[in-house]
């Protein structure tokens, strides 16, 4: 393992980046590939992820050549390890002998033996520790910093202008007239539609239910139109909402696809959700938002724009949390109160100053 800052050059043509994370992760990494596709226009740069991020990969071919997809490993929630492919996994990487790769996946306890294992050229990364830092290449891991904008000094520290931190979400003239028909078959009139976004991926970062559905009750009594959005798997929940909400919402769950969707947030008034991917989906179209935080860790995930989009979360020792169900009772979520979460919706719904 080379002890020297990265050397950047024209025979940097083959670029591997590991980040095996789900929507919401790969989209807070797009000003880091945004800034690297600068300084590499002609590079191959290949992403080492999961599957699930194919959808936000084809948003971005101007940034990124390929997907490769990653096995899995035991230290890693996001997936079961197909053990199976593990060893073909290594062996393909070692083959592609990469003249660079960038571990963007987290502080390197396990990414980084990962990373190293694929044998490349020269790599540059994170480190848990301040004493595992080498200049120019392995930065030591910034806890105190935005998820944004902690790959971005990754790359200001291996020689890069960084300071472009913003966030995008393309949408296609084929996703504007997939939303075009989801919003006329369901009598959605967007300019005054709120979203309602009542999934996670944990249930203990979840805002109970039964709170969703007394904002929705509220939204709809302000003359509002209400779209209760998730996926497939999420369509329960959205119908439970839409039954204790006693409103006439419309379910869009398992309806949209991811472009769709953004489609539809692009031409909203507002979103309610939790701190889960669609938030980050809504940032990348420029979609105001009320955000609340359950279990998650605000300072690395919470929207960057403070003026468009209110994050409300009860300051808890124990955030953040990696329990699906939590064991003590979810302080953090019966801590964000009706009061407050519509004070910020009827503040946002009020202001046309950002549409």
């Amino acid at each position: 393992m080379k002890s020297t800052p990265i050397e950047w050059n024209a025979t940097i043509r083959n670029v591997a980046l590991f980040r095996a994370l789900n929507l919401g992760d790969m989209l807070c990494a797009i000003p880091t590939l945004r800034v690297l596709r600068r300084q590499l226009p002609k590079a191959h740069i290949s992403l080492i992820g999961l599957k699930s991020a194919m959808p936000v990969m084809e948003r971005f071919p101007e940034y990124l050549d390929e997907l490769i997809e990653f096995p899995g490993d035991a230290a890693f929630p996001e997936q079961s390890v197909n053990k199976e492919a593990l060893s073909d996994f290594y062996r393909d990487m070692r083959a592609r002998s990469f003249d660079l790769a960038l571990q963007i996946h987290g502080s390197g306890r396990r990414a980084n033996h990962i990373v190293s294992a694929m044998a490349p050229k020269q790599w540059a990364g994170f480190v848990p520790e301040k004493c595992q830092a080498v200049r120019g290449r392995l930065l030591p891991w910034p806890d105190d910093l935005h998820e944004v904008h902690r790959y971005l000094a990754l790359l200001r520290y291996i020689g890069l202008d960084a300071a472009d931190d913003r966030l995008e979400f393309p949408v296609t003239a084929e996703d504007e007239a997939s939303a075009d028909s989801i919003a006329l078959q369901s009598g959605l009139e967007l300019e005054k539609t709120v979203f309602i976004h009542p999934g996670a991926r944990l249930a203990s970062r979840r805002w109970p239910l039964d709170r969703f559905a007394k904002v929705a009750r509220a939204i709809s009594e302000r003359g509002w139109q209400i779209a209760v959005t998730g996926s497939t798997r999420e369509s329960e929940l959205a119908k439970a909402l839409i039954a204790r909400s006693g409103c006439p919402l419309v379910d869009l769950s398992g309806v949209t696809s991811l472009g769709s969707l953004a489609s539809l947030l692009q031409r909203g008034k507002l979103l309610v959700c939790n701190d889960t991917g669609i938030s980050h989906v809504a940032a990348g179209v420029h979609l105001p938002s009320v955000v609340i935080a359950s279990g998650s860790d605000v300072l690395r995930w919470a929207p960057l724009d403070k003026q468009r989009h209110t994050v409300l979360h009860t300051p808890v020792a124990c955030r953040p949390c990696l329990y699906d169900e939590c064991p003590i009772g979810h302080p953090c979520a019966l801590g964000v109160d009706f009061t407050h979460v519509m004070s910020e919706i009827d503040r946002h719904l009020r202001s046309g100053a950002l549409q």
